[in-house]
């Protein structure tokens, strides 16, 4: 089944191991209770996973973590690698790898709003995308928390 946003942008797999393409990006998955927790982008208004571009220099798990911190405030020293996602992007069009994390709290924890998440909520992965949340992000964090 393929995933495309409203923009055109493609999630082409899942691959279970970091390999030697170049790999900008790094999301995390934070789950609770089978919950997935989803933030308000500031900018793009929708609801994604938290995580950003890497700093040079920068491991992706480090990255993960540190995003996860800037946007929530969930502090986090460790992350389980989950996968390496790929995207076809459309604008410019180019191909995109991002090295996917997750976190998972026996206790919710509670993400604060910041300059970068509006706002956030849990969302179960075995329900439809609701309107306004990234679907590519939605499939990532399906394919993570219920593989197979």
């Amino acid at each position: 089944m393929v995933i495309r946003d409203d923009a055109g942008n493609e999630l082409l797999g899942f691959h279970p191991e970091l390999g030697p393409e170049p790999m900008p990006l790094a999301l995390v998955v934070v789950e609770s209770g089978g919950l997935v927790l989803m933030m308000l982008n500031a900018f793009r208004r929708q609801w994604e996973l938290p995580g950003g571009m890497l700093e040079p220099g920068e491991t992706p798990e480090a990255a993960a973590l540190r995003e996860l911190a800037e946007e929530t405030g969930i502090p986090a020293t460790a992350a389980e690698f989950a996968a390496v996602a790929g995207f076809a992007l459309v604008a410019p069009v180019r191909r995109e790898f991002a090295a996917v994390y997750r976190l998972v709290f026996d206790d919710r924890p509670r993400p604060v709003v910041s300059d970068e998440a509006l706002d956030f909520r849990w969302w179960d992965p075995a329900t439809p995308v609701p309107a306004g949340m990234s679907p590519l992000d939605a499939g990532i964090a399906r394919r993570v928390v219920m593989p197979g």
